[in-house]
């Protein structure tokens, strides 16, 4: 069975995101269903309640993981 990261690995993984990516940035979204919808981030990528990295997406009620998220930059539109 996997370890989950600790605190430090899931704040460096928001950390890396956020420096890379500005709120609004467009990003395709893995859904629970197995669907993709294409949305933007409203806010900044955070460690949730200790255990989890998420991200806030525009158009979706609730966050997602940060790893279900790929932005979409110039070359993969």
């Amino acid at each position: 069975m996997p370890r989950r990261p600790n605190a430090a690995a899931l704040q460096k993984q928001c950390d890396t995101f956020n420096a890379r990516f500005p709120v609004g940035q467009s990003v395709s979204v893995r859904k629970d269903d197995g669907g993709g919808t294409l949305t933007q981030t409203r806010a900044p990528a955070e460690v949730l309640s200790g255990h989890s990295a998420v991200i806030w997406l525009d158009g979706i009620s609730g966050c997602y993981l940060l790893d279900r998220v790929t932005p979409i930059t110039g070359g993969d539109a």
